[in-house]
């Protein structure tokens, strides 16, 4: 059967008749159709049976006789072209002429340009860097096997199966394109890549402080930014790979030898080590490479969340009876301060040195003549830039928690912490939370009996950022609520100080007059007057100087308190819960943070004598650096009976 557009046309319904005879001259037509000769199956003359009436003639067929023979004979052209015609759509052929769209995208030199682009894109997928110092034009400047063994694939295939592989190709790229996204925002902010298993549930965080430091909009738009980025890189991959392919199966030939080339010249540059960047080789396996790791991410992440079970049960303080636990400190106050971003850079870094030195120097000499003595030393924290939780639960559990399922199941576990180690002990433990917007439900876990968040303690003050109200406010309200209150048991306490949080704008200002905070309403004149988070993050400079200047309120703010409500009894451990994200403290910075501890019975302070930690309010760069999940076994150890 032959095609029905062009190649089998349609006959003419009016051109039954036979051809003309040889006799009748071609170039005189009549000017009337000839009237249609009798059927050869019709009876002849002879046939016909015989009646007394005579044959009629036939009716001759004239232009006023029949319209559609004028309008022909008007224009025989017409008829011609109909003849010849192909099949319309109103003979039943679903044919339609190409859109405007479509006649553009066909033309050569478009055609030509998008397969140019589709191209382009795949190779810049290939060799897109997962870091961002790292996307730069060098980066690009590079050769990827992953081409030639992608363009060979693709060139053997027939084109089912070519179309199959070729949109498998393209979501899989387009996926590895997302999470090296990802991860440069993830080293960014926590100087770390991203966790295809453990940091999904990080999104949930991440959305509540945009919302809460940008508002509700902005949480909208960053949620829909990466939904719909997300999608439009997948989709941009798979009609890329495809149109390449579809161009290379027309010309398999050059299309095998481009592969093979591509492969040559890749294995020369790596034999021969050929770098147009310095460090950088053009002989690229990025993305091979690059898969290959995060597979192998995801496989150490499910079996370590396996094995986290086993090291939760293995407790040396979880049988030591009450009357063993913490007695050193039997009659003591003690309250551990969590300081946001207070990082080694806020103490070492030399932008920060002069204004966090001279306040830790300033305040050291306070305390020394409140008869304070302190000891301060470093911890390495499990998280850096953020997710301070993992932080917080590491030093409480003794347990490197450095991912949101170690996380999960920790506080899923009956584990001893040091804060349910003072309450088994027989201390009051009080959580007071700030930043805490909902109910805490891991505040049972930990062994609090009561919690006080921005719910319950009476802020009337404006937000600063992403903190709900400013330390100052927050510790005179604690002095209030609890450590003022005559007649109560002794107290733990956990405090996390959060003015020095990201963004780092607007700061509050500190008031020697503790009285004046009142009920915070005091801070709206300064909060509308302090520097914006747009004015701050218009520059790197800006945002390192608010960030120092965070720190610097916080510290003077915690020494303050100590001089002017801390009784004999009170031992303050404050501690950084992580560095500053890589924008303050650099692209290498370590995880190290500062600790100190303050009380004013030395008897406190000879109890860690042992530990090596230097003298006063500052850790020197000879002191010793334990891990974070260290800390409260030393700590326990150190302050109970004997050893474990």
């Amino acid at each position: 059967m032959q095609p029905t557009d062009l190649a089998d046309p349609q006959p003419n319904p009016d051109s039954g008749k036979p051809p003309a005879s040889s006799s009748s001259p071609a170039s005189s037509p009549s000017p009337c159709p000839e009237p249609a000769a009798p059927s050869s199956e019709k009876p002849s003359a002879a046939d016909e049976p015989a009646t007394d009436e005579p044959a009629k003639p036939e009716p001759e067929v004239t232009p006023e006789a029949d319209p559609e023979v004028a309008e022909k004979e008007a224009a025989p052209e017409a008829v011609e072209a109909e003849a010849v015609a192909p099949v319309t759509a109103d003979a039943g052929d679903d044919t339609k002429t190409p859109g405007r769209v479509r006649r553009f995208l066909d033309k050569p030199w478009v055609s030509r340009g998008l397969t140019v682009f589709a191209a382009v894109v795949v190779l810049g997928a290939l060799l897109y860097p997962n870091v961002l110092r790292r996307l730069t034009l060098g980066s690009f400047a590079r050769i990827p096997i992953e081409a030639a063994v992608l363009i060979l694939v693709l060139v053997l295939l027939p084109r089912r199966p070519r179309i199959a592989v070729g949109s498998i190709a393209g979501v899989a790229l387009g996926w590895l394109l997302i999470q090296k996204s990802l991860d440069m925002g993830w080293f960014k902010t926590l100087a770390r890549p991203f966790d295809v298993v453990l940091d999904w549930e990080l999104f949930d965080d991440t959305y509540s402080f945009i919302r809460d430091s940008y508002g509700q909009l902005g949480a909208y738009a960053a949620a829909g930014g990466v939904v719909f980025g997300g999608l439009a890189a997948i989709a941009l991959m798979v009609w890329a790979i495809l149109r390449v392919a579809d161009v290379m199966a027309r010309h398999r030939r050059r299309a095998a030898l481009t592969a093979t080339g591509i492969a040559s010249v890749w294995m020369l540059t790596l034999a021969l080590g050929v770098q147009l960047v310095p460090g950088v080789p053009v002989a690229a396996r990025t993305t091979a490479t690059y898969a290959w790791d995060r597979a192998w991410q995801a496989k150490n992440g499910i079996a370590n969340e396996a094995a986290f079970a086993g090291e939760v049960s293995q407790d040396p303080f979880g049988d030591t009876p009450p009357d063993q636990l913490l007695s050193a400190l039997k009659g003591k106050d003690v309250v551990f301060a969590f300081v946001e971003s207070y990082g080694r850079n806020a103490v070492e870094s030399p932008e920060f040195v002069e204004g966090t030195g001279t306040v830790l120097a300033e305040g050291d000499a306070k305390l020394k003549q409140a008869g304070f003595g302190a000891r301060s030393g470093w911890l390495t924290s499990p998280t850096f830039g953020g997710n301070s939780w993992l932080a917080h639960s590491t030093l409480l559990s003794g347990l490197w928690i450095n991912n949101q399922s170690r996380y999960r199941n920790l506080t899923a576990s009956d584990r001893l912490t040091v804060t349910s180690g003072f309450k088994k002990a027989g201390w009051d433990t009080v959580s007071v939370m700030p930043g805490a917007t909902r109910a805490w439900p891991e505040g049972k876990f930990y062994g609090y009996n009561r919690v006080w968040d921005s719910r319950n303690l009476g802020y009337q003050g404006p937000k600063f950022s992403w903190a709900q109200m400013p330390d100052q406010y927050t510790l005179k309200k604690f002095t209030e609520l609890e450590y003022a209150k005559p007649g109560r048991d002794n107290l733990f306490v956990e405090i996390p100080l959060i003015s020095s949080h990201t963004p780092w704008a607007p700061i509050p200002s500190f008031f020697p007059d503790w009285n004046q905070v009142g009920d915070g309403s005091i801070y709206r004149e300064i909060a509308d007057m302090g520097e914006q988070k747009a004015d701050v993050w218009a520059s790197t400079e800006s945002v390192r100087t608010e960030y120092g200047r965070s720190i610097q309120y916080t510290l003077t703010t915690l020494i303050d308190w100590v001089q002017k409500y801390g009784n004999d009894d009170l031992v303050l451990v404050y501690l950084g819960d992580h560095q500053p994200s890589s924008v303050v403290s650099g692209d290498n910075a370590s995880h190290d943070v500062p600790i100190t501890l303050v009380a004013k019975d030395p008897k406190v302070l000879e109890k860690i004598d042992s530990w090596g930690w230097a003298d006063g309010l500052k850790p020197q760069a000879t002191t010793p650096v334990w891990q974070m999940n260290q800390f409260r076994d030393k700590f326990l150890t150190a302050y109970g009976p004997g050893e474990h």
